[in-house]
């Protein structure tokens, strides 16, 4: 497959369906929808004091249901494929995941992707969902979903998390073929379950072209040894960046809290990797540790008098557009195909929101001009 980019649907409020005419005219490969019930950005720092995004919104929590969105998409597009990214199998039963995805494929006719992921705390914890293993949890619930599409009339299952009795989803398919399933996900449990399951990958943590091929080779053996194509699985990734139109623009993207606060999806151990201790101590997990509810102004106070402009800069890819573009391409040598760029320097304020959807497509544009006839 040729490399192309990837396009996100915000699914937070206020929703605007009106880009949707221009995400299906044939520029991206995909229309990618989050799905969560909060953001990982503390409380405690979404204030004027902290940023002046928190004077057009009034909370980062304002989220939709991703699948809800899925499917309104599926109606006023025709073209593009539409992905979640990710729904997780800890908040919804995976017979109800099974037939909403049915569901949304006819209304797509058949462009409609399941995109899986095993959860996080801070969309689970907070609503009393058991989060204790989540991977198990993860893999038995793709078993019942495909035991539910596969199966013709009532089945049993009797599983750890989850049991059947008589349970039928009698639904058919859009034109004979069920909605393919992608899976994000780093660990290697979660690589061996993507080669044995699903159709497309994006990691949740590749921190360098390396990292990216290590991790891709892992999930092609699995498949491999599962007899399937691993070549079947689509490559994908969300390369969060940080465009700067200049070195004092970075520079001032840099300083924004929340652009530092970028380091909290961070665990200690990939920031040591790179030379450096952890703001938030040794111990911290990254994304899975955070809440944002519980984690108090004080303590990220300390979290960003700690962090280090070298950090984040260690962390994600920086500098102009065709600067990006280079790095993005190391991605792609490295087995990549369908990026979706992410400028997170749009974080720094209303002003750099402003121009964070140009830069995207600069990026994309330049990244286009040097994968050529890649495939």
């Amino acid at each position: 497959m040729r490399v192309q980019p990837a396009a996100y649907l915000r699914t937070t409020l206020p929703l605007d369906l009106s880009v949707l005419d221009d995400l299906d005219s044939g520029r991206y490969h995909s229309i990618w929808m989050p799905d969560h019930m909060v953001s990982f950005w503390p409380d405690s720092i979404w204030t004027p004091e902290f940023t002046d995004l928190a004077t057009v919104s009034p909370s980062p929590h304002r989220h939709l249901d991703g699948m809800a969105v899925a499917a309104a998409a599926a109606v006023l597009t025709t073209n593009v494929p539409l992905v979640t990214s990710v729904v997780d199998t800890v908040r919804r039963h995976p017979s109800t995941l099974a037939q909403s995805a049915l569901t949304i494929d006819h209304l797509a006719k058949g462009r409609f992707v399941l995109g899986l992921g095993s959860g996080e705390t801070e969309n689970t914890v907070p609503y009393g969902f058991d989060f204790t293993t989540p991977v198990s949890r993860f893999e038995e619930a793709l078993q019942v979903i495909r035991l539910l599409w596969d199966s013709d009339g009532p089945v049993d299952f009797e599983g750890r998390f989850y049991r059947l009795r008589h349970a039928r989803l009698d639904t058919e398919p859009y034109e004979g073929r069920f909605p393919s399933i992608w899976i994000g996900g780093s660990g290697p449990r979660t690589l061996d379950i993507v080669g044995r399951y699903a159709d497309g990958w994006w990691p949740t943590g590749a921190w360098s072209p390396d990292d990216y091929a290590e991790k891709l080779s892992a999930v092609r053996r699995s498949a491999d040894k599962a007899g399937r194509d691993p070549s079947a699985i689509t490559p994908c990734f969300i390369q969060v960046c940080l465009v700067g139109r200049d070195d004092a623009a970075l520079a001032e993207i840099l300083e924004a809290p929340l652009v530092k606060s970028f380091l909290l999806q961070v665990s200690a151990e990939v920031l040591r990797k790179v030379g450096f201790e952890h703001p938030m101590g040794e111990n911290w997990r990254g994304y899975q540790d955070v809440d944002p509810a519980v984690l108090t102004r004080e303590r990220i106070v300390d979290f960003l008098d700690r962090v280090e402009p070298e950090m984040i800069l260690a962390m994600v890819p920086h500098g102009t557009p065709k600067q990006l573009a280079g790095v993005i391409k190391d991605y792609v040598d490295a087995g990549l195909r369908v990026p979706k760029i992410m400028d997170y320097g749009a974080m720094a304020g209303l002003r750099y929101t402003a121009q964070s959807a140009q830069n995207v497509r600069e990026v994309e544009d330049e990244l286009m001009t040097l994968c050529g006839d890649i495939r």
